[in-house]
């Protein structure tokens, strides 16, 4: 999948627009892209709705933003937002931003920070508008960490917690089939977009095509960790791990099964 390397990262989150659940697991897989250099959370903290954020804050050394809803009906929180996000932008302190949000209002600040050189990470629920997604230049569904989560959890549990975990997951799985052949399509496209004269494809650059073309695709969505075993169950194509001179250090290369491209 692509790679953003260790990037220095300005979270900023939108309070209004995702649940305070399971902010350690959200704050878990930003650090898998970079160091957070500024995490701030925007809302109105006189809102009993947003009471929940406030627990979770301190111990994930997390900086509330207070601003307040002048107009009833109106999100003056995207505004404040917008406002810090061009100030750090132009600050030269960060590689990149991570917008976590469920709201196509950032959809242009998403846009305009990647036309200055910026790497854009979304987060959000599954209801977010494809709009903003697309702008991102990778997007991480809510729903996805909060179950990586479980499965940690459960890995915890005593025997009848984790039957229940498996059987759950059973369910997930049988339920994600119906985008089988979407899946097949994607990766068989883009492995023609990039083979060589043999039909073969560096895996790596499969990867990052797949998440230009669909900022959203994650393994996660169909039960997989990592994009090689999702490759391996869908059993469409074939799969050649090269020697690199490098103690276990292999480059994987894949092709369509139906032969060249």
């Amino acid at each position: 999948m692509q790679t953003f390397g260790d990037l220095r990262l300005a979270v900023l989150i939108d309070a209004d627009n995702v649940p305070y659940s399971n902010i350690k697991g959200m704050m878990e897989e930003i650090a898998l892209y970079g160091t957070p250099t500024f995490k701030r959370i925007y809302g109105d903290w006189t809102n009993p709705a947003l009471a929940g954020w406030k627990s979770v804050l301190l111990e994930n050394a997390i900086t509330p933003v207070q601003q307040y809803s002048y107009t009833t009906g109106k999100n003056s929180t995207d505004s404040a937002m917008i406002i810090d996000a061009m100030d750090i932008l132009y600050s030269g302190k960060v590689d990149g931003f991570c917008l976590v949000s469920s709201d196509s209002d950032f959809t242009r600040l998403a846009t305009r920070l990647r036309e200055a050189g910026m790497k854009v990470i979304g987060i959000g629920e599954r209801k977010t508008p494809n709009a903003f997604i697309v702008a991102c230049d990778k997007f991480i569904y809510l729903e996805i960490i909060k179950n990586s989560s479980q499965k940690r959890e459960n890995g915890n549990s005593d025997m009848s917690k984790n039957k229940k975990a498996k059987m759950k997951h059973v369910t997930e799985e049988n339920e994600e089939v119906k985008d089988k052949s979407a899946v097949i399509e994607l990766i068989s496209s883009s492995i023609a977009n990039l083979a060589d004269d043999n039909g073969w494809a560096f895996l790596g650059d499969v990867g990052n095509l797949i998440l230009k073309k669909h900022p959203d695709f994650d393994p996660r969505n169909y039960g997989f960790q990592k994009l090689t075993p999702l490759i391996k169950a869908l059993d469409s194509f074939e799969i050649d791990e090269r020697e690199t001179g490098k103690p276990h250090v292999k480059h994987i290369y894949i092709r369509n099964k139906n032969g060249r491209s």
